[in-house]
């Protein structure tokens, strides 16, 4: 499923217009990047959890030349599966 199809499947369920949930769905993308880009978390209960996790620096190897790099630290958004969400039953 790609945005589009989210969005008429949104807008179809909620009963808005596809214009309507276009807007609700950039809200909320939106809102979680800011709330990430401030260090806090996002938990919707039994969805899950996106939260920022710092990931360490490391040695790597370039593949192409077969020379090691240092690959630096950064940051990097981690999502923790809710229970509704971990336990979809077909």
């Amino acid at each position: 499923m790609n945005k589009s199809e989210l969005i008429d499947a949104m807008a179809e369920k909620a009963g808005l217009t596809k214009v309507q949930a276009k807007s609700a769905l950039d809200a909320f993308m939106c809102t979680t990047s800011e709330v990430l880009k401030k260090g806090d978390k996002l938990s919707l209960v039994g969805f899950g959890t996106f939260e920022v996790k710092k990931r360490a620096a490391r040695k790597g190897l370039n593949p192409a030349t077969k020379k090691a790099i240092k690959i630096p630290a950064k940051n990097v958004v981690k999502f923790k599966v809710g229970s509704k969400l971990g336990n979809l039953k077909k």
